[in-house]
């Protein structure tokens, strides 16, 4: 598991990590290694745009679990909402048979779950639990940040 690290900006300092779930709209299971692909792409593609990077991400047939880094400047709903626009739009695009499977035209649900993750007590113990999520049903990794070390 890639770890968090201290992120400084001009006027502060922080430590700000979300464990986030998303579930695909009407909990259909459309998980494809396509659609797994796009969604790790655009995430990343999003760690370049935006003050934020996914540490963890992983599927579980119907939604996706992730733990993101972020800074103080956004919102746990604007990290949510920045994630799911972009992959839907991605996914839909790259991977059309998706918009077919999902009536609407929307690939997310309305809802997520988001909490807050410790650095030192629960970092590690979450990214065990995305990893551990239905390993009966065949949990598949998407994505693990390689360790950064920065020196000042």
């Amino acid at each position: 598991m890639a770890e968090s690290k201290y992120l400084h900006k001009s006027h502060n300092v922080s430590v700000l990590l979300y464990h986030v779930v998303c579930t695909v709209k009407y909990r259909r299971v459309v998980c494809s290694e396509q659609v797994d692909e796009v969604v790790r792409d655009v995430c990343l593609e999003i760690a370049q745009r935006y003050e934020m990077s996914c540490l963890e991400m992983g599927t579980d047939r119907n939604h996706r679990q992730f733990l993101i880094e972020s800074v103080p400047t956004y919102s746990p709903t604007k990290i949510v909402q920045t994630v799911k626009s972009l992959t839907a739009r991605q996914v839909f695009a790259r991977a059309p048979e998706v918009q077919k499977q999902l009536w609407g035209g929307e690939f997310w649900g309305d809802g997520y779950f988001v909490t807050t993750v410790g650095q030192h007590g629960n970092e590690h113990v979450i990214a065990t639990y995305i990893r551990k999520q239905g390993k009966e049903q065949g949990y598949k990794q998407l994505h693990k940040q390689p360790l950064q070390l920065e020196l000042f």
